[in-house]
Order: structure tokens, then C-alpha cells, then sequence
């Protein structure tokens, strides 16, 4: 199995695309990130060859269609990038029906890009299929689905997988179906990630609104409560800027901010553990490390940054940054400080991990978050399921 799953599309790097070609002749990635070729054309491209894989693929016995519905507790071994914490991660995959925002059963937390959109549309509509689950998260503080996915649990999964990362994935199918539906039945679901395929999903029901099974995606739901629940920090490193603005950037940011130099990433770490309610941020310029306190207390990390810092200091205002002008994301405190350090970037910026109530705050209060304000580690593996519309 571990030879034919991959990570989700939006995660696979030219490298790993080329590891997983070379994997198997069945891997997932001819399909949902298929090579694009100079001789393309209306009738032969990327998503006419997905659907070609997809077809013969069944056709072959490569995938077996499931005689019947079901629903697949997904559970998720990991370590914890920088901590080292050994976490369980339960969750469960099934169909979920696409709802409008507006309709306050769906929720968002992020904002999306136009072109990740315009790519997944064309291939739902050549391949009429979902390869990867959109990540739910659903309250419940009893834990009682929890409970019903580990009774599934305590046999052998279905499938078990060890990634690229050496996180462990391991599928079972319940027997408990029905009861997980009715205890689902009332949840508000929050768009953990996978905003873009799920926006997607939406605008090709409106296109095919009569098609069997397009009012429904793919979806691993986990309990927002789950101590298995992490979220990482994504940092942010700026780049292409006048040199002049760089110097001018403290001055700008005072106007806002307490500033302290400090010695280590470690005083900054203490910093952020006892921050409380004050916006505390990191901010590395070559080998000088700054910590920069929000004047007003009470505030969303990653907002005061995108507003006070790029926007107001730096002039990188919300197009740029949807544009992905000026700006690249990174996982990993100290793999951001040392671009800062090594010239790769102008200015690291360093973000305490948003929490998981202020994502529930935000997004059941009818707000949104800029893009890459969340990490929720380890991903979803694309291909343990494939839902095939029709």
C-alpha cells in the first residue's frame, strides 16, 4: 500500500513526484498530479490521462470497488516536529454532503487561491472521482465516536502505512455505521484543510447538479477535542524587497510594537508559553533575532502580523500575499531563522502555533484567517479511499 498512496497533492514536491512514479506503475500521482507533456491537447492532457489510469485501472482489478457503504476509521501514529511527543491522531473517513457557508453547517477558516481551484475542477470533471478526503473537525467533548472507532480499532486494520515523514496510517472499516451517523447528525463541521477541494466540490455540484452523487465529498472527520490534535506553526519568509526597506522595517514596526533583541529562539519559545493574551512575534533579520510585542492584548497572532507587519510596515498588502508576491511559508523555527541567517530571506517571521480554539473562535464566529495560518500535522493520505461519483 505504501507504494501506491500519497501525500495530498498540494504537499508533493518535483522530488517526490518523481519517487512515487518510480514507486509503482499504479501510484496515485499519475492521477492526481499527473506529467504534463509539450504535445498536449484538448484530447490528450494531464486530466484526459487521469481519467485514463482511473478507468483502466478499475477495469484491470488495480482498484477493487467495495460492494458496500462504509465507513473507515483512519487513526494516525506521529511525532511531533520540534517536541517529540508521540500522538494518536483518530478520525474517520465517510461521505459528507456539500453545504454552502452560508448555511452555517460548514464552516471555513481560510481563504482560498483561484488556481488550485481551476486545476482540481478540471480534474473532478475528466475523472469524476475524489482521491483525497477534505479534513473535518467536529465537536464533541464526550468523545463518544472516539470511543466507537476504537472498539473497530482494537482489530486488525484493513491497511497500514508508514510515510515519508514516518508517521503510521492504519485503516479498519466499522461495524458501528449507523451510530456514528446519528451522533454525527447535529455536528457543525469546521474545514480543518482541504478549503480549495471542498470550494471545488461545490462548483461542480452547480454544474452537474443531477449527477448521482455529487452532492457529497469525501471527508476524515476528527473530533476538535481529540488530544491527538496538533497544530503546527507556519512561518513566514520575505523576500524581493527594496534593501532599504529592510532598516526602515523596525522603525515602521515600533510604531506598533514593543521591540527587544533577543539572544535565542529559545527566549522567544518562553516568551510565546507565557504569553497569555499579548500577540507576541518573531522577527530574524541576518543574524539578529527580534521579539515584537503587540500593543493591544486580545489579538489573533497570525492577523496582527498580515496587517501590522506586512501590510502596514512592509507594504505587502492582501493581493501580494494572494498572489504569493514577497512571500514563502515554512515549517520549523529554526529552519526559519536560519533563511534569515544564510540570506535565503530578508526577514524571518516567527508565529506561535495558532490554537484550536482560536480557529473554532474565528470560524464559527463568521471570520476567516489569512492562507497558511494553520498546519494540521500529520496530513491525510490521498488513495486509502476513492469515491467515485457515480
Amino acid at each position: 500500500m505504501a507504494n501506491l498512496v500519497t501525500q495530498p497533492y498540494d504537499k508533493i514536491s518535483p522530488a517526490m513526484r518523481s519517487r512515487y512514479l518510480a514507486l509503482s506503475p499504479y501510484n496515485l500521482v499519475r492521477i492526481i498530479l499527473g506529467e504534463r507533456a509539450e504535445g498536449d491537447s484538448d484530447n490528450d492532457n494531464v486530466y484526459t490521462r487521469a481519467n485514463g489510469y482511473l478507468e483502466s485501472w478499475t477495469a484491470a482489478g488495480v482498484l477493487a470497488h467495495d460492494a458496500e457503504p462504509g465507513i473507515f476509521p483512519y487513526f494516525q501514529e506521529f511525532t511531533v516536529p520540534d517536541t517529540g511527543e508521540r500522538l494518536v491522531r483518530k478520525g474517520f473517513i465517510a461521505l459528507g454532503a456539500l453545504e454552502e457557508y452560508a448555511a452555517a453547517i460548514v464552516f471555513r477558516h481560510e481563504q482560498t487561491l483561484s488556481g488550485p481551484k481551476k486545476d482540481r475542477l478540471e480534474l473532478l470533471r475528466h475523472t469524476r472521482a475524489h482521491f483525497g478526503q477534505i479534513f473535518m473537525l467536529y465537536p464533541d467533548k464526550a468523545g463518544a465516536i472516539d470511543a466507537l472507532l476504537d472498539q473497530t480499532a482494537a482489530s486488525e486494520p484493513l491497511a497500514e502505512v508508514t510515510d515519508e515523514y514516518g508517521a503510521v496510517h492504519r485503516l479498519w472499516k466499522t461495524t458501528a455505521a449507523a451510530i456514528v451517523q446519528e451522533l454525527m447528525a447535529d455536528k457543525p463541521l469546521l474545514i480543518a484543510d482541504g478549503h480549495h477541494r471542498y470550494e471545488t466540490a461545490l462548483a461542480f455540484h452547480k454544474e452537474n447538479s443531477g449527477l448521482a452523487g455529487a452532492g457529497r465529498v469525501m471527508m476524515t472527520f476528527v473530533n476538535m477535542y481529540s488530544p491527538g490534535l496538533r497544530i503546527l506553526a507556519t512561518h513566514r519568509l520575505v523576500n524581493g524587497l527594496d534593501p532599504a526597506a529592510i532598516p526602515a522595517f523596525l522603525a515602521a514596526a515600533a510604531q506598533d510594537f514593543t521591540l527587544s533583541e533577543i539572544a535565542s529562539t529559545a527566549e522567544l519559545q518562553s516568551a510565546w508559553e507565557n504569553a497569555g493574551d499579548r500577540t507576541i512575534i518573531g522577527a530574524a533579520i541576518g543574524a539578529r533575532l527580534f521579539q515584537l510585542e503587540y500593543r493591544e492584548r486580545g489579538q489573533l497572532d497570525v492577523l496582527v502580523l498580515h496587517q501590522k507587519l506586512l501590510d502596514k510596515a512592509l507594504g505587502i498588502g492582501e493581493q501580494a500575499v494572494r498572489d504569493e508576491r514577497h512571500l514563502r511559508y515554512v515549517r520549523g523555527l529554526e529552519a526559519a531563522v536560519e533563511a534569515a541567517r544564510s540570506g535565503e530571506a530578508q526577514i524571518a517571521f516567527l508565529l506561535k502555533a495558532t490554537s484550536i480554539d482560536q480557529v473554532a473562535n474565528t470560524s464559527f464566529g463568521g471570520g476567516v484567517m489569512p492562507q497558511k495560518s494553520t498546519d494540521f500535522y500529520p496530513k491525510l493520505l490521498s488513495g486509502l479511499t476513492i469515491y467515485k461519483l457515480e
